[in-house]
């Protein structure tokens, strides 16, 4: 009972003491990690990917990428970030973010952006990931909620025979997934939407081309798993969302003198 005690007070102290807010959208954070050691990190992961994958800096897909990348980079207010957008060579319609601004997109991708503007929605998205630092705080939920799923084992394992204890924990890991986990992650995924949008368009691209991408995405069809268990938004939710937020979203837009 002290050992889930101690648990207990462990969560209470790090939610206390580990409080943000998320840029744009002023949401409370609950991060634990450090800026430092979340760009270590992320640097570190970034050198895997590059070692394993086949990137691409020749191509026109490429140059796009830096191009584009540049320029959210440039309005992202981040200078301590060592920004890196790079091209991995294989017919994937995906991209992600590593922390501390390490953008990997794939050439699949090309399939549904078609053209600069487009581009602009998936880099700022993931860009959006970035500065919300995204990865430090999936990483502190899931600290927490392995606390919690020690705590769980503790104080059911005290009470009751081992095959109750271990039905128990089960259940709250499942809990915990679908019902915290996974929703936060579709809550980051919408947020780095909303913030890839205003970033777009203080580069000077216009943030109605992030709709025509998630409609050409949708378009692709393919299998997906329901909403419930997934940490994206489905594709009509999320092109719903993106048209409630267009209006805020112009209201950063100048279109580039060039």
């Amino acid at each position: 009972m002290k050992k889930w005690l101690f648990a207990a007070l462990t969560v209470a102290v790090l939610v206390v003491s580990a409080c943000a807010k998320a840029p744009y959208t002023g949401r409370n954070q609950f991060i634990m990690m450090d800026s430092q050691q979340e760009m270590a990190l992320g640097a570190s992961e970034a050198q895997k990917v590059i070692k394993s994958e086949q990137i691409d800096t020749t191509s026109d897909y490429a140059r796009a990428v830096t191009r584009v990348g540049r320029r959210i980079a440039a309005v992202a207010g981040h200078p301590e970030y060592k920004w890196e957008f790079h091209t991995v060579k294989k017919d994937v319609p995906n991209a992600f973010c590593l922390p501390g601004g390490k953008i990997f997109v794939y050439t699949g991708l090309f399939e549904a952006a078609k053209d600069d503007a487009q581009l602009a929605a998936v880099i700022g998205h993931e860009v959006g990931h970035a500065i919300a630092r995204h990865g430090a705080e999936r990483y502190s939920t899931q600290v927490v909620a392995q606390l919690g799923q020690l705590g769980t084992a503790i104080a059911v394992g005290s009470q009751t025979s081992p095959e109750v204890a271990q039905a128990a924990v089960a259940a709250y890991g499942i809990g915990v997934g679908v019902g915290i986990l996974l929703p936060y992650s579709r809550t980051h995924e919408y947020e780095a939407d909303r913030i890839g949008l205003i970033l777009m368009a203080k580069a000077g691209y216009n943030p109605e081309a992030a709709l025509t991408f998630w409609q050409n995405m949708a378009a692709k069809g393919g299998k997906k798993p329901p909403e419930f268990l997934s940490t994206h938004p489905a594709d009509e939710n999320r092109i719903k969302a993106i048209r409630q937020l267009l209006p805020e979203a112009k209201g950063y837009y100048r279109p580039a003198s060039s």
